[in-house]
């Protein structure tokens, strides 16, 4: 399955928005995504395992629980296909490092013994 496919699904990019934040067991999951959705344990479970199998979740067991966590390597397929595109953004936030790195020294030239 590729990347935008497991990726077009609301249900999973959401999983996905909290495993980036935090570890989560599947009663968690189930608990935050399945109210928030209106959907059954059995359908997040089926989420987590194409989530878990196409590389963009780990499962470890800790006693009678299963914590999921990000797997960032399920989104390198993701990142190679916006590569030609980051030329249109990259700039513009190197600009935006160097404004606030200015700020930040003329911060200090104005209170110089912070």
């Amino acid at each position: 399955m590729q990347a935008f496919t497991i990726l077009s699904d609301p249900v999973r990019r959401r999983i996905l928005e909290h495993l980036c934040i935090q570890e989560l067991s599947s009663g968690e999951v189930v608990s935050t995504v399945g109210q928030e959705f209106g959907i059954s344990q059995p359908a997040i479970s089926q989420h987590l395992r194409v989530l878990r199998e196409n590389r963009f979740a780990n499962v470890r067991v800790d006693g009678t629980r299963r914590i999921y966590s990000l797997e960032p390597s399920g989104l390198q397929e993701v990142d190679q296909w916006l590569a030609p595109f980051k030329r249109f953004w990259e700039p513009k936030f190197a600009a935006l490092a160097k404004e606030v790195e200015r700020g930040k020294k003329r911060k200090r030239k104005r209170n110089p013994n912070r």
